[in-house]
């Protein structure tokens, strides 16, 4: 069977995700090992928490040119959440702590806006802009489990294909190649995150 690997830089998520995959009867390994993750069929970089924090913890493992390296031999790689942000180049939570650069755009804070909490922290409907791997097979307006007080302004529109309305319209989901990637939460989606989760599980299959 094919394995999929999730980052481990201690970054917080890390059991839930493993669970849904296990739950869809995926061969799945948490794992810092370079080898591992170089090896795997498919790679994960879940996370929560902050960019700075995480990009640091990335250095300190030596991840980041692992992850590179991922990308360059076009592994399918999805990054969740805190992942998504990592793999675009700057964000406003740290100020002068580079990204992955591996897509381009920042990432920047939800507007205030009267009558909306940040931390946005809920269900909110996906508005999908694109035919995509990721959501094959998903309604429009399919909702999804979102916790974050950031949001990606992606550079290049033609990677978005899905974005939310929460203050503003957010970009919540690219697909670049061999990178995917979402600012919600998959693991925690009920049916439709595992149903995400099984499409990303099964490219390259079909």
């Amino acid at each position: 069977m094919k394995m999929i690997a999730i980052i481990d830089y201690d970054a917080g998520n890390l059991k839930s995700v493993e669970k849904a995959l296990q739950h869809l009867g995926e061969e799945v390994v948490i794992t810092r090992n370079h080898d591992e993750i170089e090896k795997a069929d498919k790679v994960i970089l879940p996370g929560v928490g902050a960019f700075g924090d995480a990009m640091e913890k990335l250095h300190h493992y030596q991840l980041v040119d692992t992850i590179k390296k991922v990308v360059a031999k076009k592994t399918p790689l999805l990054g969740v959440c805190l992942g998504l942000q990592l793999l675009f180049e700057r964000s406003d939570e740290t100020d002068g702590v580079e990204g992955l650069s591996i897509l381009k755009g920042e990432i920047v804070r939800i507007p205030d806006k009267e009558g909306l909490k940040i931390p946005h922290i809920g269900w909110n409907s996906l508005h999908l802009t694109k035919d995509s791997k990721l959501f094959k097979g998903l309604d429009q307006d399919s909702y999804v489990y979102f916790v974050h007080s950031y949001y990606l302004r992606a550079e290049c529109a033609e990677d978005v294909v899905a974005t939310t309305d929460y203050s503003t319209t957010l970009d919540v989901a690219v697909e670049k190649e061999n990178v995917y990637a979402c600012q919600f939460h998959p693991e925690k989606s009920g049916d439709i995150g595992l149903m995400i989760l099984k499409n990303f599980a099964n490219i390259g299959k079909e």
